[in-house]
Parts: structure tokens; sequence; C-alpha cells
């Protein structure tokens, strides 16, 4: 697995130390482990989990500005443990509403040694602790809702960072609450089928 995600890497122009390299196939070991028990993702070859959860995440990094940073609705820890092991700088809150997900993302957290995360059991219209650089989202429904559930979360510079699959103009702007469209970027996964996007927004 190692010299897969060395290959994925070279491919992607991420240059990482061999410490940060064994944390992500670590957490592709332990995904893969719980995943049998729990069923974290519907991804179960963990070749296919390096492209489409490691990679997808990493390749995110680049665009991410500031230090203070939210996942919601981050699953087994997905983009937010990627990007808090390359990124040891950075804090990351890691929110998802559902308990077996947060005990797996504590139980990682602490075999990896990963210190720059805190995970929260929490729904996001409820979290009301903190005021973030950057919320990222991986798996939510619509922008609409992502914005809607998440208006409270930036600080006065913080942005939304939605990862997408295929970009649509027409989600953006069914979006009710005030907000400017800052980037679309489109993203180069290695060895990904189909297309993903990164929509930064801000508060307008």
């Amino acid at each position: 697995m190692l010299e897969k995600i060395n290959r994925l890497l070279a491919q992607a122009e991420i240059n990482l130390p061999d410490q940060q390299k064994e944390q992500l196939v670590g957490f592709i070991r332990l995904l893969d482990k719980w995943n049998k028990a729990y069923n974290l993702t519907s991804v179960r070859n963990p070749d296919e989990m390096l492209v489409k959860h490691i990679m997808d995440s990493l390749v995110v990094s680049k665009y991410l500005q500031g230090e203070l940073f939210i996942d919601v609705g981050t699953g087994p820890g997905l983009p937010g443990i990627p990007l808090a092991i390359i990124n040891p700088d950075k804090q990351f809150v890691l929110l998802d509403s559902l308990g077996k997900r947060i005990t797996f993302i504590k139980n990682a957290l602490r075999e990896l040694g990963i210190n720059n995360v805190t995970p929260v059991l929490s729904r996001v219209e409820e979290y009301t602790e903190s005021q973030f650089d950057g919320v990222l989202s991986r798996a939510f429904a619509s922008l609409d809702d992502m914005v809607n559930w998440c208006y409270h979360l930036p600080n006065e510079n913080g942005k939304f960072y939605a990862l997408k699959g295929v970009y649509d103009k027409a989600e953006v702007q069914a979006i009710k609450k005030p907000v400017s469209l800052l980037e679309v970027i489109e993203l180069q996964v290695p060895e990904l089928v189909g297309e993903r996007h990164l929509v930064i927004l801000q508060k307008a």
C-alpha cells in the first residue's frame, strides 16, 4: 500500500515525509478493519480507499487558507483526518451526528498519534462552540443545505469549502443565504474516474 500511495502522491505532485505517509496508510488499514463491523464507508477495497478517500481529500489541501477548520458531516473522518495528517500546523474539528463514526475517529487519532483534531458528536446546526477560518464538507446533499446549516460557523473572513463531483452552476444559484462564489476549482485526483470540484464560498 505504501508503494501505491507513493505513486499517487507523485502523480499529484504532493511531497510528504515518510511519517505522514505511514499515518495515511495506517488510517486506511484502520478504516478497512472497522468498516467490516461498523459499515463506515461503501468503499470496500483499501486500494480504492487510497484514491477515493485519501487522494480525494489531499488535493484540497493547498487551497485551504487559515489555521482553524471544521469538517461537517465528517463520516469516518473525511476529508478531515487526511488533511490533519499533512497539515500538523492547522487545527481541525471533525463533527458528525453518528456515535459510531466519532468512536472510530477517536480510536484512529489515538492509534495514529494525531493531536491536531477534536472529534465532536453533534448535529451541525446545534454546534456553536467556535467560529472557523474554513468550513469543509464532502458529503452534504446540496450547497444550499451546507450554507444554511453551517452559516454560523465561518468567522468574518471564513470560507466554505465544498467538495463536489460534477459542478452545477444552478446549485450555487439556489443558495438562499447571502454568499459570494469565490472560486470553482477542478481537482485532479490521480486514478479517480469522474469529475471532482472544490467550490469556495464566503458570506456576502
